[in-house]
């Protein structure tokens, strides 16, 4: 597995023509609004936002949401979009946790959408998450389940081939959070290496700040 940092700016300008990504998000979103009493009193963190996929699925429902990543050019693309739908509840904030950026703000609910395979170390950023939540805030992480480092064409920047769901829990706990629920919220399909066509699936599991 390749530990080099990938460049997700060379590909922001095309991320959102993927349909199987446009799919999944749909799907991630649709699991959070079910687990998720979403209301318009609601102030978002979406970590590791890219351009923005699930933040403007969430946004129609809640109060406000702040997209957090670490990539400028994806952020580009997001703040385009904040622009031509002329949203004023929705910001874009470059976050690096390589550089020593660290989270700030209170938030109802943080969420992210398979970002934290990405993630080297979760436990101090989980304490991080705990940290910006208002108490019973609620905390919706989406990510694949154990995959082999088949997923991705080129893992670059992959840290971890998919969570152990039991394993993901007991970051959860440990971090302060409890009434963890997980539930598979998608499924891809697609081609491996080789061509053969092979399913993951994507979890979404949810807890609340103590």
């Amino acid at each position: 597995m390749d530990y080099e940092k990938r460049n997700f700016d060379k590909e922001a300008a095309t991320w959102d023509e993927n349909p199987v990504r446009v799919k999944l998000v749909k799907n991630v979103a649709s699991a959070i609004s079910k687990q998720v009493i979403l209301k318009n009193t609601m102030d978002v963190m979406d970590f590791g936002c890219g351009t923005g996929l699930l933040t403007f699925q969430i946004q129609p429902l809640v109060h406000s949401v702040t997209g957090v990543d670490s990539s400028q050019g994806m952020l580009d693309v997001y703040n385009k979009r904040i622009n031509e739908l002329r949203l004023n509840n929705v910001k874009a904030l470059y976050l690096d946790l390589d550089r020593g950026d660290t989270l700030s703000g209170a938030y109802d609910l943080v969420m992210s959408n398979t970002t934290m395979h990405h993630i080297r170390d979760l436990k101090p950023l989980f304490h991080q998450f705990h940290d910006i939540m208002v108490p019973g805030g609620c905390l919706c992480i989406a990510d694949l389940d154990l995959d082999d480092g088949m997923f991705h064409d080129d893992n670059t920047g992959v840290f971890h081939s998919g969570f152990d769901r039991a394993a993901m829990k007991e970051v959860f706990t440990e971090a302060g959070f409890d009434n963890i629920k997980d539930v598979t919220a998608a499924e891809v399909v697609k081609p491996i290496k080789g061509g053969e066509m092979r399913t993951f699936t994507i979890f979404l599991m949810t807890g609340k700040r103590r």
